[in-house]
């Protein structure tokens, strides 16, 4: 051999220049070696491609869980107060010392009812009406700084309606048409109750950015909906906004003292739980099964080095009657398997990186050239593909793929350790 294996003593230090030289050796290609070389490209493709898949598609999925959740809470409170003994009649006073109680950021009164919505198109569509005041709307972010046309200037006494973009769109709607609404709650006759019908001007248009929002609620004023509802001088429920949602079972002792009354409380995990467990274990199995993607690579790389040894027979036994050592042998195919594994690993982070920073031009890319439209918001709730990494499960990611890699050279390299020389050159 050309490189001089011989400058090895067996005294010579762990992982040293001359055990890198043959590792980086043996990693280059060679026109007898193409099989093999062609084997190690599957395996560092393989470990890249496992490796950017599986910080991809958590990311998508911890981005789908961010956005749903800012916006299911940006429009909904993370406590409904509602009555048990009485009517909520004296919501101000309510409120007011709710609004005292450390931890809680705002609670405002609502009135909620299920309408049949008529528009400019023939067919209708069920929505929710949600009365609220012109003020507490301010403090809804989510929808108040998300205003595409019109204003919630004069909300309270403008006697006009807000819908969303999807439901404007729905039913050919534009600011100053009229919006007719249908309740089965109206007037009590002789002849029994009578559905209230009544329109109302689109005076605003939002887009809250979920589809299912956009396309079904409708905002009205707090006064005009307790007259739609037959809820004069009460509301049905006290919406409690808190500062920190995942502490809200620490704040509902404090609300019910606040209240000074029999109320039910029900906060938004209790609301939600359904949505978001399956969310957890959709995460979950498919971490699993894209875990799979890298142990197939990482099982190229035994197939990949055990051919390695068995053609490198003859130049171990050559390197052992030199004087190299059998850990040193070990260490060289440590270090060739490694070398995939690792770079593999490093070049799945760069691609999932560049990846989920551009998701969503991606995914614009790919409606065009498709000309079908990708993650369909009206199935997927978000208008927007979203993103967001997470930094320990990427590094859960990494280390995974690094763990898989190194145990994946373990065996070939004590195969190569444990050749025994006489064998390998008895023929030659």
């Amino acid at each position: 051999m050309s490189e001089k294996p011989a400058t090895a003593p067996n005294g010579s230090k762990p992982f040293s220049a001359y055990e890198r030289m043959i590792a980086w050796r043996y990693l280059r290609a060679r026109r007898k070696e193409t099989f093999i070389s062609v084997i190690a490209g599957f395996s560092f493709t393989g470990i890249m491609l496992g490796v950017a898949t599986l910080i991809i598609v958590m990311a998508v999925m911890n981005g789908f869980r961010a956005e749903l959740l800012t916006r299911i809470l940006g429009i909904n409170g993370h406590v409904i107060m509602q009555p048990m003994d009485r009517p909520l009649d004296d919501f101000d006073v309510v409120i007011k010392r709710i609004d005292a109680v450390s931890g809680v950021s705002f609670a405002i009164p609502v009135v909620e009812g299920q309408v049949l919505a008529k528009g400019n198109v023939a067919a209708g569509a069920g929505a929710l009406v949600r009365g609220l005041r012109e003020e507490d709307i301010a403090k809804l972010q989510l929808v108040s700084k998300n205003v595409r046309q019109g204003t919630f200037e004069g909300f309270n006494t403008g006697g006009g309606v807000a819908i969303g973009t999807r439901m404007a769109e729905n039913m050919g709607l534009g600011l100053g048409d009229r919006l007719s609404l249908i309740s089965p709650d109206g007037d009590v006759t002789a002849f029994g109750t009578t559905p209230r019908v009544k329109s109302y001007p689109v005076t605003a248009i939002f887009e809250i950015g979920m589809s299912e929002y956009d396309a079904s609620i409708v905002l009205m004023p707090l006064d005009e909906s307790q007259l739609f509802f037959n809820q004069e001088n009460k509301v049905q429920s006290i919406e409690i906004f808190v500062d920190n949602p995942d502490n809200v079972d620490a704040l509902k002792k404090p609300i019910e003292d606040a209240a000074q009354r029999s109320v039910m409380l029900t906060d938004w995990r209790q609301r939600n739980q359904t949505f978001f467990s399956a969310l957890q274990v959709e995460r979950n199995v498919m971490f699993m099964i894209l875990t799979l993607i890298v142990l197939v690579a990482a099982l190229n790389i035994i197939s990949g080095l055990i051919m390695l040894v068995k053609d490198k027979g003859h130049d171990i036994a050559i390197l052992r009657t030199m004087g190299a050592t059998r850990n040193s042998i070990l260490r060289i195919f440590l270090m060739t398997g490694a070398a995939i594994g690792v770079t593999g690993t490093i070049a799945g982070v760069v691609l999932g990186i560049v990846v989920c920073l551009n998701v969503e031009r991606i995914r614009e890319f790919f409606s065009w050239l498709s000309g079908t439209t990708l993650f369909n918001p009206e199935l997927y709730f978000l208008s927007t593909l979203p993103a967001k990494m997470d930094f320990n499960e990427t590094f859960s990611v990494i280390l995974m793929a690094l763990v898989l890699s190194f145990l994946a050279t373990l065996f070939p390299a004590w195969r190569a350790a444990t050749l025994d020389p006489v064998e390998a050159l008895r023929y030659e």
